[in-house]
């Protein structure tokens, strides 16, 4: 690992924002004062940004996202996942993709009024709403701002099916509301998993809780009958892709009802991004792992193609395929993820059932 590598986060760098009028650049003098002067010129603590957004809730139109709805009490997240493709959103609010998306938190307070008022809304049908189809809605700013349990409160009034992303542990905190949706079927859980390995977690995902818990996380909701699909993403070649069949064989013992997978693309500014902390990383592998990811997006890290750009193609994809074909076949056999229930919304619309 490279001397200049900074801990405890993904980015090591603050990729240029491509909206960006004026560009910022922090000169090597001033680098060289704070050095000799003793202060020290990046804190590298977190900000939370309070933002006051008018709706919440967002129609899905990519058509290879198996989600209609999502929405976000975050922007930006402080798990710092390097591969993560949320980052290029950060570039929407005038941050960069890089060390920002990690250190800048917009914090959506308004998120459960605004839900409200949605499912409210005399035109909306119920359709599963999935927090958080951007930034995980379970990250260490939740802790103080319990926004995500706050919406599951609004979901469970309203009786409407909710589904939640999120590869942190925290989940737990909130059972006593998910247990109370799953009894009606408006519930599903897809918790990440991305390794086995502490190490390759630590470096990949540096402030995410550890595989041990989220394994915990997963048997805990199982077992009081709260679905799980477990998200093994984004596979990576050489670094977590020779993993498929142990993390499956692990998810699908602790409860897990289904899995899913995609093959990492790093478009827009993550391209720069990864590559800039794989070589500070991981020197020895980072062109052969490089190389395996271009290979499986036609000579490219940037993929936008739809029906491709989560899948790959090409040898290396079609390995990985293959792992997760068996992995299906040995451990997922006579498992499935259930449909959510969206036939009871309607009659919690005005706070009561209709026939009364």
């Amino acid at each position: 690992m490279s001397n200049n590598y900074l801990k405890g986060r993904g980015a090591q760098q603050n990729k240029t924002n491509k909206f960006s009028e004026f560009i910022y650049e922090t000169r090597n003098d001033f680098l060289e004062f704070c050095r000799i002067e003793g202060e020290q010129a990046n804190k590298n603590k977190t900000q939370y940004i309070p933002i006051f957004p008018k709706t919440i809730v967002n129609k899905v139109t990519s058509p290879d996202i198996g989600m209609a709805f999502s929405m976000n009490p975050y922007q930006g997240c402080e798990h710092g996942c390097i591969y993560c493709y949320a980052r290029n959103t950060h570039e929407f609010w005038g941050y960069s993709a890089g060390l920002d998306f990690e250190r800048k938190i917009l914090i959506k307070k308004d998120a459960p009024k605004l839900l409200e008022a949605k499912l409210k809304n005399k035109r909306w049908e119920a359709k599963t709403i999935v927090l958080s189809g951007n930034t995980d809605c379970y990250q260490p700013a939740e802790k103080e701002y319990k926004i995500t349990r706050a919406c599951l409160k609004v979901f469970l009034k309203y009786k409407h099916p909710v589904g939640i992303i999120t590869k942190n542990a925290l989940i737990l905190r909130d059972l006593d509301i998910l247990k109370e949706l799953a009894k009606d079927n408006l519930i599903g859980v897809n918790i990440s998993v991305t390794s086995l390995s502490e190490e390759t977690r630590r470096v990949l995902e540096p402030r995410t809780t550890t595989i041990k818990k989220r394994l915990e996380a997963i048997r805990v909701l199982s077992e009081n009958n709260i679905p799980v699909n477990a998200m093994l993403a984004p596979i990576i070649p050489g670094i977590n892709s020779h993993e498929i069949l142990n993390l499956a064989k692990v998810v699908s013992e602790k409860g897990a009802v289904s899995f899913a997978f995609t093959v990492v693309r790093l478009n827009g500014a993550i391209g720069e991004i990864f590559t800039d902390w794989i070589i500070k990383t991981i020197p020895d592998k980072a062109q052969k792992v490089l190389n395996q990811i271009k290979e499986c997006h036609g000579g490219t890290l940037n993929d936008s193609r739809y029906g491709l750009r989560s899948k790959g193609e090409g040898k290396i994809a079609e390995q990985i395929h293959n792992m997760v074909r068996i992995a299906r076949l040995t451990y997922f056999k006579d498992k499935s993820f259930p449909k959510l229930n969206n036939k009871l919304h309607k009659q919690y619309k005005d706070g009561q059932m209709s026939l009364f």
